[in-house]
Parts: C-alpha cells; sequence; structure tokens
C-alpha cells in the first residue's frame, strides 16, 4: 500500500527561489557535515546566476549556490547535495559510473538480496520492475499481488536510496499499511535517514522549480553559464527532466 504525493499546494515551503533570509556572500560553514564528520562549506558568489555545485576543496565538502539562494533554502540543498557528492565520489572509487541496475531482473535479485539482509526473507515479491508511468510516486506496491514498480526516475539516483525505495516497498509486502510495525521493520537500515533526506530533496527541488536533477559529474571541469569554474563539481544544470514527480510525501 502506497501513499500518493501530497497536492503541492499544501508544501508552505513553495515559495520561489530567493524569497527568505538572506545569506552571507562568499564561504561559510554549513551546520551540516559530511558523513565522514567533514566540515561543508557554503560559497556564495554573485559570479554564479544559477545552479548548485558540489566538489571537494582541501578534503572539505563545497556547495557553491547563487548569491540568491536563501538560508532556508540552503537548509535543504547543502545535505542533498552532498548526498549526491559523496555518492558519486564512491562510485568514481569503485570504477563505475552508473548506480542503479537497468533491468527487472536485476531488480528481483536486489530485491531478494536486501529482503534476506533486512527482512529475514520473510518479503518476497512475484515481481518488480522499472515502470516509465509512475510521476507521483517513488515505488509502489500491490501487496494482494506481490507486486513491486518503482519509477524509471530513481534511476541515476545512488544505490543506497534505490535500496531503500526497494525496502520500503519490501516491508508492505509484510504490512500494507505505514504502522509502527512497518516502520520498525525499516530501522535496520542504516542508510533510511539519509536516503529519505536525498528523496526529499528531490521533490522539493521539483516543487521550487529548480532545474538539471538528472545532471552528473561535470568531467570537463568546465565552467558553469555562471562563470565560477571548479573543476570536477556535481552541477545542477538548467532544464528539468519532464515528468519529474512533484514535492510531497515519498510513497
Amino acid at each position: 500500500m502506497s501513499e500518493k504525493f501530497a497536492p503541492a499546494h499544501q508544501d508552505p515551503r513553495r515559495t520561489p527561489i530567493g524569497r527568505g533570509t538572506p545569506g552571507p556572500l562568499g564561504d561559510s560553514l554549513s551546520v551540516h557535515r559530511a558523513s565522514n564528520g567533514a566540515a561543508v562549506v557554503v560559497r556564495r558568489t554573485r559570479r554564479r546566476k544559477s545552479g548548485i555545485a558540489a566538489f571537494w576543496e582541501k578534503g572539505r565538502a563545497v556547495i557553491a549556490v547563487p548569491s540568491r539562494l536563501s538560508l532556508e533554502d540552503e537548509q535543504y540543498w547543502v545535505p542533498h547535495m552532498v548526498s549526491r557528492l559523496e555518492g558519486d565520489t564512491r562510485a568514481k572509487a569503485a570504477g563505475r559510473r552508473g548506480r542503479t541496475p537497468a533491468g527487472d531482473d536485476a531488480l528481483m535479485r536486489r530485491c531478494l538480496d536486501l529482503s534476506a539482509r533486512y527482512l529475514g526473507s520473510r518479503a518476497v515479491p512475484d515481481s518488480v520492475r522499472w515502470v516509465t508511468n509512475q510521476n507521483g510516486r517513488w515505488g509502489s506496491c500491490t501487496h494482494a499481488r506481490k507486486t513491486i514498480r518503482i519509477s524509471h526516475h530513481v534511476k541515476g539516483m545512488p544505490e543506497w536510496v534505490l535500496d531503500y525505495v526497494l525496502l520500503h516497498e519490501l516491508a508492505h509486502l509484510i504490512h500494507p499499511n505505514h504502522s509502527p510495525q512497518f516502520w520498525a521493520e525499516l530501522g535496520g537500515y542504516p542508510e533510511q535517514d539519509r536516503a529519505k533526506a536525498f528523496l526529499e530533496g528531490a521533490s522539493f527541488a521539483s516543487a521550487r522549480n529548480i532545474h538539471g536533477m538528472g545532471a552528473d559529474l561535470d568531467d570537463d571541469g568546465g565552467p558553469d553559464e555562471g562563470g565560477d569554474d571548479d573543476g570536477g563539481e556535481l552541477t545542477h544544470a538548467a532544464q528539468e527532466p519532464a515528468g519529474w514527480p512533484p514535492a510531497g510525501q515519498l510513497f
């Protein structure tokens, strides 16, 4: 059983970028930390007209943002971009760029492995597949038929995000609701809070019309349209993929 996204107008955060408390120009330390405890620097410049970038500099994560990004916006973008930066760093270290399995058979194998590791193999779906007609949910489950569907929008996200989406739907095969017992099934997954924050950031970006959620590493090291030249940065480009899920609840 899955919840649809809440209507966008119910989200009080849906205001244009730049509405809110102005942030300081230059470098400032974020209250957020990288997963390894490293400091996170927010770099506001007038040169950056659009786009948000993340890169490593002297052992610290640097999030480069336009000067108009408010402190309220920063609270959502900093942890989201740090998570993406760390995910791409891990993927590069493993010698691969792709993060999610491409086929339905690979999804099924991943589900069975996750069920064994975190659910005692009590959740065994009859089918798991990618779908392209699911723009209002990241994932969905039909308990009676033991089927799971994962939105194609999850493709390209870090593996630990996909694993959370799959585990969430697998847990629905045991509990077709969001009861305390349901959430207890997910308690053993160490990346749960981080993955939920990542997905919330993706939904929030769509609601704010912050474009380019599908962007990947800028390997040529060229400057973005705003003028900053931070080689190897993780950027958000100028166009939003069509049909990106709206803001709201995750499942």
